[in-house]
């Protein structure tokens, strides 16, 4: 308990102090001779098991570093299709490095690089913030943007609430299971208001013509 080691015990021995504590006997290290265990609560064990994973796989993220290139001249439609690609990254709790590269007589004109930077940066804000102030090095303009906290950074647009489609779904079911649905009438109804129609040469009926013909006038 509290991180002691209480040395070599028989499995019972410690089966049983761990009932007097009120914990759990969790093995750790189950290669080992002997085997490794513990006395704790698992249910806290577990917690914390997963919190190092947690932070384990935060660090393994900001380690990752995606590039995304620009231009001078870049199209508006491009330099938004670029930004969704950063956001993306930065939710995902990757840095973005932005590289703008300069061709030819752009060089004489590295304002406008400077202005593509700085509205892509101010584009992000709300998802990243740059660890630098814009460089030019070289033929190029370059910084690196790293992600705000969770708790600070807004909720990537990119991704559509996968709630609404189950909603969708149920509604298409409701509805089609409370149209009403009108049954054929039977066969034997229209069978019989055919009958007469489909035997045109019924000889009972003109039996019962002629016996009108001979039966005598009632008064």
């Amino acid at each position: 308990m509290d991180g002691k080691q209480l040395g070599v015990i028989q499995l019972t021995d410690a089966l049983n102090l761990a009932r007097q504590h009120g914990v759990d006997l969790v093995e750790i290290a189950a290669t080992a001779v002997p085997p490794v265990c513990r006395l704790v609560d698992f249910g806290k064990y577990r917690y914390e098991i997963a919190k190092k994973e947690k932070e384990t796989k935060k660090h393994n993220h900001a380690s990752i570093v995606k590039e995304v290139q620009l231009s001078p001249r870049i199209d508006p439609h491009d330099l938004g299709i670029k930004l969704t690609h950063a956001i993306d990254f930065l939710c995902e709790d990757m840095k973005v490095k932005i590289a703008l590269k300069f061709r030819g007589r752009e060089m004489a004109h590295t304002e406008v690089g400077f202005a593509v930077i700085n509205k892509f940066l101010a584009d992000i804000a709300a998802y990243g913030h740059p660890d630098f102030a814009p460089k030019l090095i070289g033929r190029g303009i370059n910084v690196m943007i790293s992600p705000l906290p969770r708790n600070k950074r807004g909720k990537n647009p990119n991704l559509k609430d996968a709630r609404q489609v189950p909603a969708v779904e149920k509604s298409n079911h409701e509805d089609s299971a409370t149209v009403p649905i009108k049954k054929p009438k039977s066969d034997n109804s229209v069978a019989a208001k055919q009958s007469p129609a489909a035997f045109g040469n019924n000889a009972f009926a003109k039996l019962d013509v002629i016996a009108r013909q001979d039966s005598p006038p009632t008064s």
